[in-house]
């Protein structure tokens, strides 16, 4: 094909409304990959194309040409890598569509070349000092070699389910042990200059910059160092296997206080990718610090919570928000609760977290996704309690309860807000309910008095203004509603306690509280009965059955051992 019938391919492929010819043209171009012919016609379109999406058919096309496994030889692709090399450094100023399509071509070529031999020489190997040419040059090419070593990192760590997984494994392990570690000091020392002058960060190009560092930073500490991470929708598969051999840079406090830094100094786009740094490098593996750095070096992520909490001001970006919460559930998961009571800011920082935990709870509108972490920190943090031998008072009992009650109070507060202004209520999202009242029942458990005094005083209040509205002369029934919301919440957190009831640490006492605690509800059965058959809610009765069952499998199975208090 002639340059201008390709341009009108590239312009029905990626503009096109028509759908006839958008296929027409994807048939036409898968042609073109099995055409002799298509190097050059790549060129061509790279060197004469008038539109971005030309040159962004070239590079689709070059990077499914590549990733075949017998189509070119070792001098083709060496050729390749070069051209597009020097067509980028010759070219900054490209669309980044394309610039990524380009660079995406580099790294799979130095991916699939990695043990590949020229005149005894591992030819594909030499594009970290390929890149260091880059990072001589403007701003444009400084991004574009950063781009090169960020795409390159994410390749190697990328299973191609095509090829044999063994080959995958041995190319990623190989990439590991030769180039990442000096990959990961170059992005660190990169960003160390870019923090030192910190003015043109208002500047797009320098943002841009910071962007694909954080990126490439973020790519080094995120590889499957031992092959074990296929599922990486498991949010609890939360230890990053470190080599040892990057103890060295693990252990410098700067390593750690840099990414606070640069949260501290970023916009909020590129803050958040500092804190998914953090959260990485909270969640290294234990074993790759004696007993004393790690304690130091948890003493170094506290002081960064401490600085982060005293000036919340980023917290209020909800990605922010987010990556922070989960990097506050990183620590519980990496390190024992003996471990952050002997930290010097303890007792400051839990008050922090505890306060920034209550709020997240009151603003339940604000990144609903969120306080599943928040909760995951207090439901381990409580869970260890019985297993702390340190003197160092762990101030949970002060804590825990204030949290239970704001999730208790945010969540009754919730139902006139959602009903009047018709949102979508919590409740009907039953798997997020039931998840957040199971990590609740562990924290609810620590000082329990207090939770059930709440609970009754709650539940007799808004039973009884619920009978005072059934028996009034003007039934209002946006305010039944609202009472019936509250009280299925209520039977929810009453049904989720009684099922938390641990054998081994029940005591008479407790099982008096559930007794009357249940009691309430079964009065509320009765009330609600006797509206049938003319009115019913589902909600509660959806609650009600929940209880039951909770009930049941705690009080009337055949597993206790004598007559309880309930």
């Amino acid at each position: 094909q002639s340059l201008a019938e390709l341009e009108v391919l590239c312009n029905h492929l990626y503009e096109g409304t028509d759908l006839a010819q958008r296929m027409q043209a994807e048939k036409v171009l898968l042609e073109l990959i099995d055409n002799p012919e298509c190097l050059s016609q790549c060129q061509l379109l790279l060197e004469q194309g008038t539109t971005s999406y030309a040159q962004l058919l070239a590079a689709t096309c070059l990077s499914k040409l590549v990733s075949r496994a017998s189509s070119l030889s070792i001098e083709q692709r060496i050729d390749i890598r070069n051209y597009i090399l020097n067509y980028v450094a010759s070219q900054p100023k490209l669309a980044p569509f394309v610039i990524q399509a380009l660079v995406q071509v580099i790294a799979k070529i130095t991916k699939l070349g990695w043990f590949e031999a020229l005149k005894d020489q591992l030819i594909f190997r030499d594009i970290i000092a390929d890149v260091k040419k880059f990072l001589q040059g403007t701003v444009d090419h400084y991004i574009i070699g950063v781009m090169i070593l960020s795409e390159l990192t994410q390749e190697m760590n990328l299973v191609d389910y095509s090829r044999p997984s063994a080959k995958h494994r041995k190319i990623a392990t190989s990439f590991r042990d030769t180039s990442l570690k000096d990959i990961l000091m170059l992005g660190c020392s990169l960003l160390k200059e870019l923090l030192a002058k910190p003015l043109t960060l208002q500047e797009q190009r320098q943002q841009s910059l910071a962007m694909q560092l954080l990126k490439l930073v973020l790519n080094c500490l995120n590889f499957d160092f031992i092959g074990n991470s296929a599922d990486e929708s498991a949010d609890d598969l939360c230890t990053v296997q470190i080599p040892t051999n990057w103890r060295t840079i693990f252990l410098e406090p700067e390593t750690l206080d840099l990414f606070f830094d640069l949260y501290h100094s970023l916009p909020p786009m590129l803050s958040q990718l500092a804190l998914s740094c953090l959260v990485q490098f909270a969640s290294t593996r234990r074993s790759l610090f004696s007993n004393p750095e790690r304690a130091k070096y948890l003493g170094n992520l506290i002081k960064g919570v401490k600085q982060i909490l005293e000036n919340p001001q980023g917290l209020s970006d909800p990605g922010n928000y987010h990556e922070f919460c989960r990097f506050l559930a990183r620590l519980k998961t990496n390190y024992q609760l003996g471990e952050l009571v002997m930290v010097k800011d303890y007792p400051e920082v839990i008050q922090l977290i505890a306060n920034f935990t209550i709020t997240s709870l009151q603003h339940w509108e604000f990144a609903p996704n969120s306080v599943h972490y928040l909760l995951t920190l207090w439901q381990r943090m409580v869970a260890s309690v019985p297993f702390v031998k340190t003197a160092e008072p762990h101030l949970l009992d002060t804590y825990a309860p204030e949290i239970t009650k704001a999730y208790i109070t945010s969540r009754l507060e919730c139902v006139p807000v959602v009903i009047r202004d018709g949102l979508e209520d919590p409740l009907d999202d039953t798997a997020t309910v039931f998840q957040q009242l199971e990590q609740l029942c562990t924290v609810s458990r620590c000082e329990y008095e207090k939770t059930c005094t709440l609970l009754v005083q709650l539940f007799d209040q808004n039973a009884q203004n619920y009978q005072k509205l059934l028996q009034s002369s003007s039934r209002n029934p946006l305010e039944i509603t609202v009472q019936e919301g509250r009280l299925a919440w209520l039977v929810y957190f009453v049904g989720t306690f009684v099922g938390g009831r641990l054998t081994y640490t029940s005591t008479d006492e407790h099982d008096a509280m559930d007794g009357e605690l249940s009691c309430r509800v079964f009065q509320l059965i009765s009330l609600m009965d006797a509206q049938l058959p003319q009115s019913s809610n589902e909600k509660v009765e959806l609650a009600i059955l929940w209880f039951l069952d909770q009930f049941r499998k705690t009080y009337v199975g055949d597993q206790l051992q004598h007559t309880s208090k309930v």
